[in-house]
């Protein structure tokens, strides 16, 4: 299954199972499994580096287990092959947000000239405060 250029998992890092879904269907849903659960050992994949199974593993959230096993349900359709399609790309999805390196954050302060308008500001503010007090009271 292909990702990305650099990025290319095996089939057999794929598990699939078909479970009966909840979705639409009537009385189809009761006697057919057409919904999907795929899963991935994140923690065991030699196709992901290192890097990329840190991000997977916050990007995925709940689904990840304990042991580290990504599992992805899809029930959206009637279809078998729908659902696991989508599943797929699912896993796709995620695995191409975790791969992208996020923009790291530069620390910056305020411009000079900002500083000195919020200081006149307030200064003006407290000037309109100190006006509404009554004379000859000193606080």
């Amino acid at each position: 299954m292909r990702i990305t250029d650099t990025i290319i998992i095996s089939e057999s890092e794929l598990e699939e199972r078909f479970v009966r879904a909840s979705g639409p269907g009537g009385q189809h849903v009761n006697k057919t499994s057409s919904a999907v659960q795929l899963r991935f050992d994140v923690a065991n994949s030699p196709s992901l580096s290192a890097e990329i199974k840190f991000r997977l593993k916050r990007v995925a959230g709940r689904r990840l287990t304990k042991d580290g096993v990504l599992v992805i349900e899809a029930d959206g359709s009637r279809s078998q092959e729908r659902n696991r399609a989508e599943a797929r790309q699912k896993l796709t999805d995620l695995i191409i947000k975790a791969s992208h390196r996020p923009k790291p954050r530069k620390a910056s302060r305020p411009s000079l000239s900002s500083v000195r308008k919020v200081k006149e500001a307030k200064a003006k503010r407290g000037q309109t405060k100190a006006m509404r007090r009554k004379p000859g009271r000193d606080d």
